[in-house]
């Protein structure tokens, strides 16, 4: 409740105005707190799109189940290759110069045109390429190169 305080006669400079009547001060002022809160609200609605990081991954597009499953294809690529010049196409052997015309046969009937290359740890750079570069002139899309993890 407001407290009544006697006007002093002398002294206060305030002449004649009547009683003075002083309030406690009970309330917090929120309008600075609204102020920097809205300010803070600014930089980090500026700020969030700069803080994202992610990783872009393009999904495959599917139009009916049935495409999703379908058999692996492995192209295993002995060390002997370099001196006959036959790989195995899953468990066929089959030369490289037909190796072509073979796996565009095998893309006509499968659904995704991914294969697997196995090779030999003593295969060339260069050998692993020219068969890469006859997958993908026959037809494939992705070749996924298969390893083996160390043992411990």
């Amino acid at each position: 409740m407001p407290r009544i305080q006697a006007q002093a006669s002398h002294g206060s400079g305030r002449r004649g105005r009547g009683p003075r009547v002083g309030t406690a001060l009970s309330e917090i002022n929120v309008v600075p707190l609204v102020d920097v809160m809205l300010v803070m609200l600014i930089i980090f609605m500026v700020a969030a799109p700069m803080m994202q990081s992610g990783l872009d991954v393009s999904l495959p597009e599917s139009r009916r189940a049935d495409q999703i499953s379908s058999e692996r294809i492995f192209v295993t690529i002995p060390v002997s290759f370099r001196t006959d010049g036959v790989l195995h196409l899953d468990d066929n052997p089959v030369r490289f110069e037909v190796l072509r015309d073979l796996i565009q046969q095998v893309m006509e009937s499968q659904n995704s045109r991914q294969v697997f290359v196995r090779g030999d740890g003593d295969i060339t750079y260069q050998e692993l390429i020219s068969v890469m570069d006859e997958l993908k002139a026959g037809g494939v899309n992705e070749v996924g190169l298969i390893t083996e993890i160390p043992a411990r």
